[in-house]
């Protein structure tokens, strides 16, 4: 076992993984986001938790250690993304790490989607993923490094009734491999993580007999949990990934083989 092997083990286990980092979590007041708000929280790291909702964002925010900080923020908005953004880095004088994890699903089959159904998710799921990673981008830029790691989803090869949700999180996909590209001499990471299906409220929505169904194409034989997504998260976000950059990776139980 290497020396740098086994530190890395250590901090893994210790809980310590990401100690003196300033993290900053879109979608965080709930689901995939507050589960890599507290992993990341729980490494050490001092977590920002952004959410369209104030009160959920505040209430994750408060209960971590480090205490963390709750902001309401609308990533669709690009004036929003950087007052926040720089707002946090006037705050701590530093950002280590952007998670965009905020999403919204409209879906509906082609022939039945509106206008308003494919402009929201696009404006949220893509658009508030490119605001986000330009602001943050520019301070990691300047400071040399940085870690960058965007929630896109099974669903960006395709999936019906998702139009809208698919093209967006394809997006994610390709713009995440470009800003990878355009960070990397700055020693900026980015990467993509691809969820299948999760336990979260929205897929507690789905009828039983289509979750049952989602449940049985997945090897594993289970649903995923918000820590899944969280532990690789909390990975690619330490010293540990600095090496890994640009990458697309499945966290699905096997659902996209």
């Amino acid at each position: 076992m290497t020396l740098a092997f086994r530190s890395g083990l250590v901090a893994l286990l210790s809980g310590d993984l990401l100690t003196g980092k300033v993290a900053m979590v879109t979608g965080a007041g709930r689901g995939i986001g507050e589960g890599i708000a507290r992993k990341l929280a729980q490494e050490g790291a001092i977590v920002v938790c952004a959410d369209v909702n104030q009160t959920d964002a505040s209430n994750v925010a408060s209960s971590l250690s480090p205490t963390g900080l709750g902001v309401r923020l609308d990533v669709s908005t690009a004036s929003e993304c950087d007052a926040v953004v720089t707002s946090v880095h006037e705050r701590y004088g530093r950002l280590d790490i952007l998670v965009n994890n905020a999403g919204i699903n409209r879906d509906a089959m082609l022939h039945k989607m509106t206008d308003d159904q494919w402009h929201q998710v696009i404006a949220v799921d893509l658009s508030g993923v490119f605001f986000m990673t330009r602001a943050a981008s520019r301070i990691m830029r300047a400071a040399g490094s940085g870690r960058i790691v965007n929630i896109s989803s099974a669903s960006w090869m395709g999936n019906i009734g998702q139009a809208n949700y698919s093209a967006a999180k394809a997006g994610v996909v390709g713009l995440s491999r470009t800003a990878s590209k355009e960070l990397a001499r700055s020693q900026v990471t980015v990467n993509a993580i691809c969820p299948g299906f999760i336990d979260t409220v929205m897929t507690r929505g789905i009828p039983d007999a289509i979750r049952e169904q989602q449940v049985a194409k997945i090897p594993l034989g289970r649903m995923g949990q918000p820590s899944d997504v969280a532990a690789v998260v909390a990975f690619l976000a330490s010293d540990e990934a600095g090496y890994v950059t640009g990458e697309v990776i499945n966290v699905g139980g096997g659902y996209v083989l």
